[in-house]
């Protein structure tokens, strides 16, 4: 079964966000920069230090993030995601074919640079819907 977290867009703003609910929560904390990362080359320059994922997890609770929002920037209603966790190349099929119909595709589900397939979807109630199986 899928498991379900949130994603939180910080708009520049998520390594002091993470480290404050690590302050709260504890847990393992994950920043992943642009720069150094295969997406580097797609930003500006001064994005390097920017954090495109992060995740802290203390076992019970799981928070990932953000400093990316999408074309339209970070807009109120935007800046929190849903982040499904798949366990097989089926179960992200038919969850992405179900939550994309009758609303918008973002990302395409394919194969990414860190070794899982992804997809982004949002549903016909406008909520977003980030997809990820990491392969076995």
């Amino acid at each position: 079964m899928a498991t379900l977290n949130p994603y939180i867009s910080f708009n520049g703003k998520t390594r002091q966000a993470m480290n404050f609910y690590k302050d709260i929560f504890g847990g393992e904390l994950e920043l992943n920069e642009v720069g150094g990362s295969p997406m580097e080359q797609h930003w500006p320059s001064g994005a390097k230090d920017a954090i495109f994922h992060s995740v802290l997890n203390n076992g019970k609770l799981q928070i990932m993030a953000t400093d990316m929002s999408g074309p339209d920037g970070l807009v109120a209603g935007n800046h929190i995601s849903m982040a499904l966790g798949c366990e097989s190349k089926e179960e992200i099929t038919n969850l992405y074919n179900k939550l994309g119909a009758g609303g918008e595709i973002l990302d395409t589900l394919k194969e990414q640079f860190w070794g899982a397939l992804f997809a982004t979807v949002k549903d016909k109630f406008g909520i977003v819907w980030m997809m990820n199986c990491d392969k076995h």
